[in-house]
């Protein structure tokens, strides 16, 4: 049975955000297109990021909202206005927060294209009793308010900044959203778990740890990992040292166990009970925190 296909166009809200699908009606839009759409949230405008095209209908996520229609000159001086009011909005809740004495870090403050909306980004230890300062804001702005609290990963993206390897943060530059990282990552790929060397400036595991994951996984397909019982040219032993990269290895041949390794290649030798990749409790324990739950 062949699925039906449907045509979309994808619409991005943020600079480096989420592609979201909508009805393009009989238009055809052009990539960086500034247009007005529906949401969720209310109407709201973004950016053409996937130009018309057809994809499965399983694909979507249904109802398909129209697109209402390319900004004017006058719907981007309302973007243009809102983005100062955002401003003005940012500078009046910490004065807010303040004044309540709440634990929370304002992050970044969003008007809705239509005003009828304002969502002010927050990061906290733990859980935050905002209601009353949801009541001082409304007060002020006459709309409704949105206070969400999001996660250090989040502000990194949200905010900015340059990573230990002297490039724009990924999450903030590229990287659409985020996939999860894990310290078993790091430990496969033979990074030195140091949390100054394998975490970012948001404290969470580096998001690049997981560009080259698949890659490793492919050759621990063929590659025996430390401790694992080969059998080489000369003779069986234990594998004590590995280079996944080179494929060179080191076994502690069984025969003399007190003479230095032997260097092979993996093809070189054959896999009798392969070894295991444990991140120890020690480890775990000096990495809490680390991997984002």
């Amino acid at each position: 049975m062949i699925e039906k296909m449907r045509e979309i166009v994808g619409v991005r809200f943020k600079e480096v955000g989420k592609i979201y699908y909508f009805d393009p009606t009989p238009r055809k839009y052009k990539l960086g297109e500034c247009v007005i759409v529906e949401t969720t949230r209310g109407v709201e405008s973004g950016e053409i990021a996937v130009e018309n095209r057809m994809v499965k209908e399983s694909e979507l996520v249904y109802p398909l909202k129209p697109i209402i229609r390319v900004a004017t000159g006058r719907d981007r001086e309302t973007i243009t206005e809102n983005r100062r009011r955002e401003q003005e909005a940012f500078k009046i809740c910490e004065e807010k927060i303040v004044a309540h004495k709440l634990e929370m870090k304002l992050v970044n403050v969003e008007y809705t294209f239509d005003r009828n909306k304002i969502l002010f980004y927050f990061t906290a230890d733990g859980r935050v009793d905002f209601r009353a300062l949801v009541k001082d804001l409304a007060s002020v702005f006459r709309t409704r308010i949105e206070l969400r609290q999001i996660g250090v990963r989040d502000e990194a993206k949200m905010l900015g900044g340059i990573g230990i390897c002297g490039r724009p943060f990924c999450c903030a530059s590229y990287l659409g959203g985020f996939q999860p990282v894990s310290i078993k990552m790091a430990k496969e790929q033979g990074l030195s778990l140091n949390p100054v060397k394998i975490s970012g400036t948001c404290g969470r595991l580096m998001c690049c740890l997981k560009y080259e994951q698949d890659t490793y996984n492919e050759l621990y397909k063929t590659t025996p990992k430390v401790g694992a019982i080969v059998s080489t040219p000369d003779g069986k032993g234990t594998v004590v040292e590995q280079n996944i990269l080179t494929g060179v290895l080191k076994v502690q041949l069984e025969k003399s166990p007190a003479a230095m390794p032997s260097t092979y290649q993996v093809s070189d030798v054959r896999i009798i009970k392969d070894g295991k990749i444990r991140v120890d409790k020690k480890e775990m324990d000096a990495l809490k925190g680390l991997e984002d739950s």
